[in-house]
């Protein structure tokens, strides 16, 4: 038996005809569970590949060892919802989210009121729109400081600061790889590393942010 499509006309009249979503009820229902919320609508994140969970995982490893050693903030993954003032309609939930002691919005319980200081994202293969276009506008318009966009698919890493003039402008990596921030005093990400099938243990990790840090 053929399925028919229902006519274009029909589908943008049930699109339109979909049921908005208070923020409260997002937060109540939506946003433990890695959806994010747009002009009312819910946005749920597609099932996430191993590449993804290797990446986010080594870099939320790398940023907890840092904050250890120089605890000048914290690192906080998904899910957890982030409010920018700039855009009082969505809420997003970052990939991972640095936000340093001397931030000015608020670190609640459930949610941060503000931009975080660094966002990253971990591109998927349904992401990459929205990774690149909206959330880019979102967080350079929000006030993040700088947006961090790691693809495991293309193997590349964008880095963007956002400049006195509330510009994201792209950095690029020195000649070895690493890519350095200001916002982390001694910290630096050997992007190859990321592309790597085996990404370095615990252990290994360890000894890197040491070494970086001139810790014995």
């Amino acid at each position: 038996m053929a399925v028919m499509n229902p006519p274009v006309e029909q589908a943008a009249d049930e699109a339109a005809a979909a049921p908005q979503v208070s923020l409260e009820a997002y937060l109540e229902r939506h946003a433990a569970h890695f959806c994010e919320w747009v002009e009312g609508e819910v946005i749920p994140m597609s099932p996430i590949s191993l590449d993804h969970i290797s990446a986010t995982d080594y870099l939320s490893l790398l940023l907890r060892i840092y904050f250890t050693f120089r605890p000048i903030g914290r690192v906080i993954p998904a899910p957890f919802v982030m409010r920018l003032p700039a855009f009082p309609n969505r809420r997003r939930e970052p990939d991972l989210q640095i936000i340093l002691k001397d931030n000015p919005g608020t670190l609640t319980e459930t949610y941060m009121d503000g931009p975080a200081d660094i966002c990253i994202e971990v591109v998927s293969a349904e992401s990459v729109a929205r990774d690149h276009g909206d959330k880019f506008e979102e967080y350079e318009k929000g006030g993040v400081r700088e947006y961090w966009i790691v693809d495991p698919i293309r193997s590349e890493g964008r880095f963007y600061r956002r400049s006195d003039e509330g510009i994201f402008l792209r950095q690029t990596e020195d000649a070895e790889g690493f890519y350095r921030t200001p916002l982390l005093p001694g910290f630096a990400l050997h992007v190859p590393t990321l592309w790597q099938d085996a990404l370095p243990d615990p252990i290994r990790t360890v000894e890197a942010v040491k070494a970086l840090l001139n810790e014995p």
